[in-house]
């Protein structure tokens, strides 16, 4: 009796969790059903699938890097002290803007030695040729020139020293001259303080056109034989502000340490651009694809499979779908679309977390 008591109990035993089970389930599942603006205000926004044009790539990290071809150094030729600073780190400055001016012995002996030459030259140059030897008037002229290029070889500028020969003032050979920018471009080093003695060839001062950076990336040789000059590059520091450029240089061997190609790009849209910088490159290599594409952002990889999710009315479903070529922050899809779908182009990762915590509720 107690045994048929059992199996006429058992059933009921069962059937209860199950009940129990079911009607959780009903609590916690969750409909992917929302209102425009209930859509608005989860930040979840839509677009109509489409088809794009898009270019192969070959994707590498790269550092941002001064232009060496637009960039100066200035330096002190021979040992000099610093008097006067005319531009400071981080000022824009045209060619010729007058940059540090330096005072140097070495300077004012060789000014006045050309000074003294030059009256000679200027004495013998107007007796002429009649009245002193060729010898005396080669000499002369020979002796005016040499001490004319020892002058500008210690840095001192041809335009400083044309004034002073023009005066013909030996008081005014002080041993002072200035250094001038050779090219327009921004301080981006004044590494001197006043006063300061400096040695031959010791930088002073560097200037760079920043209007046009450099990108150096190194690229796997099998994927940079597919890139050439002239082709168009997107470079980016954060993967979601991109400027153009374009490669301009291949390195001609490979990097003996990293076994790496390296590529130079050149960028002119720079300022969200800094030397020194880490970005990531993408060099178009081939021709345009058209394809069905969505933005990468709307592509989410679920349980193992890439999905987005299409509207259907107010509710969102999830699809499978087979991804192929990405460029540009787009996907091309292969199969799983069509061109009159309506999917979610962003806060697909709310849609995402629903989902889950859907399925969670069914896993109970």
């Amino acid at each position: 009796m107690r045994r048929v008591a059992w199996i006429v109990l058992l059933p009921l035993l069962v059937s209860i969790p199950w009940a129990h089970a079911e009607e959780e389930e009903e609590e916690e599942a969750v409909e992917l059903v929302f209102s425009a603006a209930e859509r608005k205000e989860l930040g979840i926004e839509i677009a109509a699938v489409s088809e794009r044009t898009l270019f192969p790539e070959v994707n590498a990290p790269g550092e941002v890097m001064l232009n060496a071809y637009a960039t100066s150094q200035i330096a002190s030729r021979i040992e000099a002290q610093v008097v006067a600073r005319h531009a400071r780190m981080g000022e824009t400055v045209e060619i010729g803007a007058p940059l540090v001016t330096l005072s140097s012995v070495d300077v004012a002996d060789a000014v006045g030695d050309l000074l003294v030459n030059d009256r000679e030259w200027q004495r013998v140059k107007n007796l002429g040729r009649d009245v002193v030897s060729e010898s005396r008037y080669v000499e002369a002229e020979v002796a005016r020139q040499r001490a004319y290029a020892k002058t500008l070889a210690y840095g001192m500028p041809r335009q400083e020293l044309e004034r002073l020969i023009e005066n013909a003032d030996v008081s005014e050979a002080t041993g002072e001259y200035t250094l001038y920018a050779p090219q327009s471009g921004v301080i981006i080093r004044d590494a001197f303080v006043l006063g300061e003695v400096v040695d031959a060839g010791q930088l002073l001062m560097e200037l760079s056109d920043l209007n046009v950076l450099w990108v150096e990336a190194r690229v796997d040789p099998e994927l940079a034989s597919a890139i050439a000059i002239g082709d168009s590059v997107r470079v980016s520091a954060d993967d979601r502000t991109w400027v153009a450029g374009e490669v301009v240089q291949r390195a001609p061997r490979l990097d003996e340490a990293t076994r790496t190609l390296d590529i130079r790009i050149e960028v002119s849209d720079t300022p969200s651009l800094f030397p020194g910088q880490f970005v990531n490159i993408a060099v178009r290599t081939g021709a345009g694809v058209p394809s069905l594409a969505v933005p990468d952002e709307a592509i989410m990889l679920i349980q193992g499979t890439p999905m987005v999710f299409t509207l259907e009315g107010d509710e969102f479903e999830p699809q499978p779908v087979e991804t192929g070529l990405k460029a540009e922050g787009y996907t091309a899809i292969t199969t799983g679309l069509d061109d009159d779908d309506t999917i979610a182009v962003a806060g697909v990762f709310q849609l995402k977390s629903l989902l889950l915590k859907s399925q969670i509720g069914d896993a109970d």
